[in-house]
């Protein structure tokens, strides 16, 4: 039988999934590495660290599965995306890889919407400039690390650096170069202009591909590390969204993931290129061949849900630790004795700022709406209603593009809960869908090398075949009209506080900042 590895460079690890060609699962691995934040706002890993966590989680995939090596017939890459690895012409690190969540360069990011233009910049990169984009840390090592910037011969993603590690290969694919902010995503290549007035040289850059491309093979040095064969293929694969997107079969118009993790996602396939107008969600291509995605972000989702827990759930914390119960169950209970609506209770989510649609870092958490009927199960379930309403805030603006949802998957953590679940399905009006497999942008990657490797016509084709639903939840009538009432309320919320938010962060920051 034919196997297929899809390796993640996530935040924490090297996460590896290897899988069969029916896409069934036979064995997972995953090897950690540290993240440095040496100054405020900078963060920070070192791609050698990403490189020898790679080769272990190989190593132990290839192991438990007790396959021949010669039967992986592809490896398919993924990762945190934005990331910024700098490279001599010796192939040696130049620089620390400044991460995805640094934000030192709130003024590159200026200075380049003002030589570009706001518009300009969103018809060709489908984005407004954000710091934890490419192109703005590439300026701020020119500013700030002439010398390290006077020896760059290559620039490449974090994925991308693990490809030329196996390969000796320069390449990436459209979906992650789709977040450097130095593509024509329309196009689907490097942005002459873009280069040209940012001064980046194009020869720095990597060759760009579609996602199912091979770009290399296995090299004998590799296969002596790995125990893979030499001349085994390496395809292009995608940024950790779009490969997560590929996981979970987000494919074709109509369907639409949301991810319940830390942050929440809402990830939706498009077949034509569509930008927000005002740039609030990120246009991106797709790792479909020729397709592009759409997404939007609610920085605290399953983030609220375990500051609710930390904060105020001891008691079910203590209940959990005598009966082996999870607490989030525990919690999930309490909730669903609430009505929906949490007799209106409304929690808005922006524990840590918000992305899309408000991309405002001083919004705040808050309860708004409580009186003397308010319980703590009325407490909980506002926090997984206002979850969704921030999730519906996101899929509005997709809707309004002309992309509605014929279904949703939902996956992350928060997804486990059932009551979470049918939350959204009301308030999204829509059915939920969990699948069998959660391994998300890893199992993407295995796919779009099971594609490449020509044993499947398309990504569609592989997608049908390989992913299975779990469980399947249809929205009840009466409590969506019940949350559509409450959510037009809920849109009115922060854009009355959103002053008094700004008048918070200036007063705290004169009486408590450094």
């Amino acid at each position: 039988m034919n196997y297929f590895i899809g390796i993640d460079i996530g935040t924490t690890g090297a996460k590896a999934v290897l899988m069969d060609v029916n896409g069934v699962v036979v064995s997972t691995a995953n090897n950690e590495y540290p993240m440095f934040n040496p100054y405020p706002l900078w963060t920070e890993q070192n791609p050698d660290d990403w490189w020898k966590a790679t080769c272990r989680s190989i190593q132990n995939v290839v192991a438990q599965s007790k396959i021949n090596s010669s039967d992986v017939k592809g490896i398919g890459l993924t990762g945190q995306m934005h990331g910024l690895v700098t490279l001599g012409k010796d192939g040696k690190i130049l620089y620390p890889c400044i991460m995805w969540n640094d934000q030192r360069t709130g003024a590159e990011c200026k200075e380049i919407t003002e030589k570009i233009g706001f518009n300009n910049l969103l018809s060709i990169t489908g984005n407004q400039v954000l710091p934890g984009f490419t192109a703005p840390k590439i300026i701020w090592l020119r500013k700030n690390k002439p010398k390290v910037y006077s020896k760059i011969n290559k620039v490449l993603l974090p994925k991308d650096y693990i490809r030329f590690r196996l390969t000796n290969e320069f390449f990436s694919d459209v979906s992650d170069a789709s977040g450097t902010l130095l593509l024509n995503i329309k196009e689907r290549k490097w942005s002459q202009e873009i280069l040209s007035k940012l001064e980046i040289p194009i020869e720095w850059l990597p060759g760009v591909v579609e996602s199912i491309s091979q770009t290399g093979s296995i090299t004998k040095q590799v296969s002596d590390l790995t125990g893979l064969i030499e001349g085994t293929p390496v395809f292009a694969g995608g940024g950790d969204q779009a490969a997560g997107g590929i996981g979970a079969g987000v494919v074709k118009e109509g369907i639409v993931s949301i991810v319940l993790g830390t942050s929440g996602v809402v990830f939706t396939h498009s077949d034509n290129y569509r930008i927000e107008p005002e740039g609030k969600l990120h246009a991106f291509c797709h790792s479909v061949p020729n397709k592009w995605h759409l997404m939007g972000v609610t920085l605290s989702a399953a983030g609220s849900f375990r500051w609710f827990r930390d904060t105020f759930a001891q008691q079910e914390k203590l209940e959990a630790e005598k009966t082996g119960k999870d607490v989030y169950d525990l919690l999930s209970s309490q909730a669903e004795t609430a009505q929906s609506g949490s007799e209106g209770l409304f929690f808005l989510p922006y524990l840590t700022g918000e992305r899309t649609p408000h991309p405002d870092p001083n919004a705040k958490g808050a309860f708004i709406g409580l009186n003397v009927r308010h319980t703590k199960a009325h407490l909980t379930r506002s926090v997984l209603e206002g979850v969704a309403y921030s999730l519906r805030d996101c899929y509005e603006l997709i809707s309004n593009l002309g992309i509605k949802a014929e279904s949703i998957i939902v996956s992350g953590g928060g997804a486990k809960s059932k009551l979470w679940r049918s939350i959204v399905a009301d308030v999204f009006n829509a059915e939920i869908n969990k699948l069998t497999c959660t391994e998300g942008a890893p199992y993407g990657a295995a796919i779009l090398a099971a594609v490449g490797s020509g044993n499947y016509k398309n990504v569609n084709e592989a997608c049908e075949k390989m992913l299975k639903v779990d469980s399947r939840i249809e929205p009840d009538k009466k409590r969506v009209e019940v949350y559509d009432d409450f959510y037009s309320l809920y849109k009115q919320l922060y854009p009355q506080l959103k002053n008094s938010f700004q008048n918070i962060s200036e007063i705290v920051n004169k009486h408590y900042g450094s």
